[in-house]
């Protein structure tokens, strides 16, 4: 285990960048057109690709990271508190893996030839499938929902540790 007790400068930037990548990333899914049979992909479908490669890569940097920089558990919390942190913490890196890289094969499963915020193309992940669309499509919207779900717990449990618990937990992750 180790003695750090805060999260340090790195490893709050990747949080913050990739929370408001997040805060970008929702409202353009949501509001783009839904996808159709034989439809390429407009400029918001370039744009929710390429943020969602940007917070797929800071993801796994943010992953690597914690890794190689771990932080102690906060220790005035109930042994239970500190389980269920630790085990949404690691849920919320899984969920943002997953709906990325859904979300990448649903393009390469569709065949679009998508370029990274219009310069370069990225890489296909997978070849077209008619076949595998409907599922992968089905799992990344069942991904971004439990994303959010679970971000919305984060965020009130940050909440309650200022205002009803009144301790210092969610200073561990605020700038500065």
């Amino acid at each position: 285990m180790t003695d750090r007790l805060q999260y340090g400068t790195t490893a709050k930037v990747f949080h913050w960048l990739i929370v408001a990548l997040l805060l970008i990333q929702y409202p353009i899914g949501w509001l783009m057109p839904d996808v159709h049979r034989g439809m390429t992909p407009g400029d918001a479908m370039t744009w929710h690709i390429s943020i969602g490669v940007v917070i797929l890569a800071l993801i796994v940097l943010r992953l690597v990271w914690r890794l190689t920089h771990p932080v102690a558990p906060e220790s005035s919390l109930a042994p239970w508190q500190r389980l269920t942190s630790e085990a949404a913490h690691w849920l919320l890196y899984l969920l943002v893996l997953a709906t990325t890289i859904s979300g990448w094969l649903f393009a390469s499963f569709r065949g679009w030839s998508i370029s990274f915020f219009f310069v370069t193309p990225l890489p296909m992940l997978a070849s077209e499938s008619s076949t595998a669309i409907r599922a992968i499509n089905h799992w990344h919207q069942k991904f971004e929902w439990a994303l959010l779900i679970l971000i919305g717990l984060h965020v009130a449990a940050a909440l309650a540790h200022v205002f009803v618990f009144r301790n210092r937990v969610m200073q561990r992750m605020l700038p500065g």
